[in-house]
């Protein structure tokens, strides 16, 4: 791909005054679309060489990576998948050591330093345990991007404070910072830092065009000044870096010129159109059978009015690669077909009902066990996209269908943000609003990215919709442009005249749709579990009085302060005679 991402590698490795090497690297550029989902990935390990297990443990760790890394959902970040993978890693090390008594014993078990880059679009993220070191070229010295974890006892003495294996948690280190053409990345185990210069290091791989040749010179300069343990090098060279964000590279693939509109009976691409289901300005949906199977589908087209917005036409294209990605009995499912494509459009299974808006209009006045059941469901969809980095960001009662079984399914993935995608490019526009405003969260008003407390705010807004008829802000959220205007919402209270409504249920949908997302709910189940059985000293509810919860102990705690007043006027009456 002549406008993606390039990298070259050398590598060396050897043994050094030692009779084994315990040191273990790797790297790995995949091809095709992965390139672009995932990146490529440089790991080196170093096993302690006083463990007779040791080049197993560093071996394990680095091919482990290499292998999960590119395993993990294509939604999740870079930074949610490495730190996963590692501490993967380490519990398997750990839990090998356990049997064999050797935690007691630290440097005879499964223990390695582990130093990892990932290069994914323009970004470089760096994830570190041990005593190994990733530096980056600055002119004629090096700059150290790790920090070292060992601990000095004395010139004599020290040992790794942090390495796989040695606890059953493991702390990584973790950072991102922005690669260009030319950038020079090395990897080095402490065999080879502890004894050759930055400045040496810098020398050498700016005048040896061979970075093969560079490595070994830098392990044969570390060798010659002495050092007595393994020695690996890794250097990576930057050639190029995508033109555009990674989203660019994901929907390269999807790259086909939309539709035109559809009409009834028409046959397009082996479907035959039925009818016309949904027309707005955002997109054109459609009832149709697959002739192949007889099935009923939908299919979704990009809106007349928007396709000559790039933005609009990447985000839609994005559509499908959401829904083929989450499994859940709550969110729309893609339909798998083979065939080949001229246009770009997407085809789902076919809903047989009703949107949550017109249930609503239909069902003025649902009792708190529907509405708590249907936001249940709402939220099993909600904790799928969670589950995989995702935001939905446009949760409406329009978004969501209540098929004939009354199961609810969330639709229209336009609006999604996707951690593996969005955030390792550039920052993403906060200027347009992703969702429909009434059901948008206010950090996004004040040009703020979103949380999974976003969505619950969008779910809690549905919720205490359904329950009363209105929004608990009205529509003072889309007027929001600064903190001042944000301190000044009022939430309206769920409870009135019109609808018996307990007063916790109040508390908790007061606390799923407060501005700060920090005062939010955490957690989807959480939100769930309290709107079942809340917790009312976590929601600030007062306990009810004495009187009420348990009046025998009222009484009997009054009559006995009355009867101490009773004695102690005795007293003092019969003191004064």
């Amino acid at each position: 791909m002549p406008a993606g991402l390039s990298i070259s590698i050398g590598q060396c490795s050897e043994a050094g005054r030692k009779s084994a090497n315990q040191d273990f690297y790797g790297a790995l550029i995949p091809e095709g679309p992965l390139l672009g989902l995932k990146g490529v990935a440089i790991v080196l390990a170093d096993g302690i060489s006083t463990s007779e297990v040791g080049a197993d443990a560093s071996e394990t760790a680095v091919k482990s990576f290499l292998t999960d890394y590119y395993c993990t959902p294509d939604s999740w970040s870079v930074k949610t998948s490495a730190q996963r993978v590692i501490a993967a890693v380490n519990s398997w090390m750990h839990a090998q050591n356990r049997p064999m008594r050797l935690l007691e014993d630290k440097d005879r078990g499964y223990v390695c330093t582990l130093s990892a880059l990932v290069i994914k679009s323009t970004t470089a993220h760096i994830f570190h345990v041990g005593d190994g070191r990733i530096c980056r070229v600055a002119g004629r010295t090096l700059e150290q991007l790790t920090e070292d974890h060992r601990v000095i006892v004395s010139s004599a003495e020290s040992y790794l404070g942090r390495a796989l294996g040695i606890n059953s948690q493991i702390e990584i280190d973790y950072r991102s910072l922005p690669v260009e053409p030319g950038d020079l990345f090395i990897l080095a185990t402490d065999g080879v830092h502890e004894h050759v210069t930055p400045r040496f290091i810098a020398e050498v791989v700016a005048e040896t065009p061979d970075l093969d040749g560079a490595a070994r010179r830098i392990v044969e300069e570390a060798y010659r000044q002495g050092s007595s343990d393994n020695l690996t090098v890794q250097i990576i060279r930057v050639d190029a870096v995508p033109r555009g964000e990674a989203a660019e590279v994901v929907a390269h693939a999807s790259e086909l010129p939309p539709p035109p509109l559809l009409e009834a009976r028409a046959e397009f691409e082996g479907y035959r159109i039925v009818r016309e289901l949904h027309a707005s300005s955002r997109s054109h949906i459609y009832l149709a059978t697959d002739e192949q199977d007889g099935a009923r589908v939908a299919i979704k087209i990009p809106s007349i009015d928007r396709r000559g917005d790039p933005a609009y036409m990447q985000r839609f294209r994005m559509e499908e690669w959401v829904a083929r990605r989450i499994n859940s009995a709550h969110v729309l499912r893609a339909r798998e077909s083979s065939r080949k494509r001229n246009y770009a459009y997407l085809v789902t299974e076919f809903v047989d009902g009703q949107t949550l808006a017109q249930w609503m209009v239909d069902n003025p006045r649902p009792g708190l066990h529907k509405v708590r059941d249907i936001i249940g469901q709402i939220a099993k969809g909600l904790q799928a996209f969670h589950r995989l980095e995702m935001l939905h960001q446009d949760l409406t009662p329009a978004n969501v269908m209540i098929d004939v079984t009354g199961t609810a399914k969330i639709i229209d993935f336009g609006s999604t943000s996707i951690a593996g995608i969005e955030g390792d490019g550039a920052a993403a526009d906060r200027t347009d609003i992703a969702g429909s405003i009434q059901y948008t969260a206010p950090e996004y008003f004040l040009g703020e990215g979103g949380t999974q407390a976003s969505d619950i705010f969008s779910l809690g807004v549905i919720a205490y919709q359904m329950l009363t008829g209105r929004l608990p802000y009205g529509t003072a959220v889309a007027k929001l442009r600064t903190r001042a205007q944000l301190r000044k919402l009022r939430y309206a209270s769920a409870v009135d005249d019109h609808r018996e409504l307990p007063g916790w249920v109040d508390a908790v949908l007061r606390k799923a749709v407060h501005p700060d997302p920090a005062r939010r709910y955490g957690e989807l189940s959480e939100f769930l579990f309290d709107l079942r059985q809340p917790d009312k000293a976590a929601l600030g509810i007062p306990a009810a009085p004495l009187l009420q919860r348990n009046p025998l102990v009222f009484w009997q705690a009054t009559s006995a302060l009355l009867a101490a007043i009773v004695v102690g006027l005795l007293i003092y009456l019969g003191l004064r005679r």
